[in-house]
C-alpha cells in the first residue's frame, strides 16, 4: 500500500520560512516522479514543483527563487523548503507521486501576521 504523509506545514509571518516534509511509504521516491501541489481557500489546486526520477527540477513560475523541492533517499522522504513566504502563499500543501497516481492528504500553510 502507498502512503505519502505531509508534515512540516503551519502558521509562519510573511518573510518567513518553512520546510515541508513528504514521507513515502510503499513506493521508492528516487524511483518515481514526485511533486508537490497546493490549494487556497476557494481556488483550484495547483501545480508547485516537480523532482523527477532523474534528479532534474522544475517550478511554477510563483515559486522560482523562493521554493526548493529536494528529496533524501536514505529517508524516502521529499521536501519542499520555502523561503521569503508571503500570505498569497497559504494553502494546502499536497504530495503528488507518479503522475497523479498517489497523493496525500496535505499539510497546511498560513502566513499571516
Amino acid at each position: 500500500q502507498v502512503k505519502l504523509v505531509e508534515s512540516g506545514g503551519g502558521l509562519v509571518q510573511p518573510g518567513g520560512s518553512l520546510r515541508l516534509s513528504c514521507a513515502a511509504s510503499g513506493i521508492i521516491a528516487s524511483e518515481n516522479t514526485m511533486e508537490w501541489y497546493r490549494q487556497a481557500p476557494g481556488k483550484p489546486r495547483e501545480w508547485v514543483a516537480r523532482l523527477t526520477d532523474v534528479g532534474v527540477t522544475s517550478y511554477a513560475d510563483f515559486a522560482k527563487g523562493r521554493f526548493t523541492i529536494s528529496g533524501d533517499n536514505a529517508k524516502n522522504t521529499v521536501y519542499l523548503q520555502m523561503i521569503s513566504l508571503e500570505p498569497e502563499d497559504t494553502a494546502v500543501y499536497y504530495c503528488r507521486a507518479r503522475w497523479g497516481q498517489y497523493w496525500g492528504l496535505g499539510t497546511q500553510v498560513t502566513v499571516s501576521s
